[in-house]
């Protein structure tokens, strides 16, 4: 489903309910790990999380489908007006219609929408990274966020449950990163840290050749290892929040240390190809996921 982008400029008018409707419809008909992940959640959070998908796909889209730098930084200068319309109660895209009213029922801060934008944002101005020092700050803004609003959804608003989901959250960034290195490398873009790929003695110019080596095994290796701690980490999470949210965080959790998997099973060589899970591995965790959850709704309180 491509967005019409035209909307951020002219948004069509809808109604409410119209607004939750096209939210909800792009939410199931384009990622389907999203709607998997709403299996496990009470119905009356639906909504919102579509709203929260519909928000984020938008932004995802204005960066990356444009194919026009300019144009993508000056409709993601809109979408943030738009968000600060909808914070001050007017707005006018159906994505916003619809987020102003999950905004209202849930209490949620603009905080994180913001962040989310400045990743997007920055994705269009930085194509490497230095330090992982410098990973690090675009995944507070890039992953973290996604993982802060869930929470507040639930009805989750300390420090500390936050503080692990940004562990969880950044490490589900790295696994992706590293499972992407290929297609990210295609878009100019690479995140691996730069100190890292000189400390092991590989290049760019070895990634662009896709030319696997000892060194770069043992780049991949450091990484892989990097992101795994990191989950650890953000662990204790899913036995600090309800029994329906818990058997999300660890479904994904689980998701993404089994792409670090792969990329070991492959020998840290994803140079040559993708790593991706199988339809029967996703089945696999999905039912783990939903055993758990229901071990934990019939236990005693």
């Amino acid at each position: 489903m491509n967005l019409p982008l035209s909307w951020v400029e002219t948004p069509p008018p809808m109604d409410a309910a119209q607004s939750g409707a096209y939210c909800a419809s792009l939410a199931k008909s384009h990622y389907e790990n999203f709607h998997v992940a709403t299996f496990f959640l009470p119905k009356e959070l639906h909504q919102d999380f579509y709203n929260l998908y519909a928000y984020c796909r938008w932004s995802d889209d204005l960066a990356d489908e444009t194919g026009d730098r300019e144009r993508s930084l000056h409709l993601l200068e809109l979408w943030e007006r738009q968000l600060d319309e909808c914070y001050a109660g007017q707005a006018r895209h159906p994505v916003f219609q619809a987020l102003a009213e999950t905004v209202r029922r849930r209490d949620v801060p603009a905080e994180p929408f913001h962040n989310l934008l400045r990743a997007f944002v920055q994705d269009q101005q930085v194509r490497r990274y230095p330090t992982y020092a410098d990973l690090e700050g675009y995944c507070e803004n890039s992953a973290n966020p996604v993982g802060r609003l869930v929470l507040y959804l639930c009805g989750y608003r300390d420090e500390e449950r936050q503080r692990l989901s940004d562990f969880t959250c950044t490490a589900l960034q790295l696994a992706n990163f590293w499972q992407d290195v290929v297609v990210d490398y295609a878009k100019d873009r690479i995140y691996i840290p730069l100190e890292d790929i000189s400390r092991f003695g590989c290049s760019e110019e070895q990634i662009a050749r896709r030319e696997f080596t000892p060194s770069f095994r043992e780049l991949m290796r450091f990484e892989v290892d990097r992101a795994r701690g990191l989950f650890a980490q953000g662990l204790p999470l899913v036995k600090m929040v309800n029994p329906h949210l818990s058997a999300d965080l660890d479904l994904f959790s689980r998701g993404g240390l089994e792409i670090l998997n792969m990329i070991e099973e492959c020998g840290y060589n994803v140079l040559r190809a993708r790593p991706s899970l199988g339809k029967w591995r996703k089945l696999r965790l999905l039912a783990v996921a939903a055993i758990k959850r229901l071990a934990l709704v019939g236990a005693p309180a």
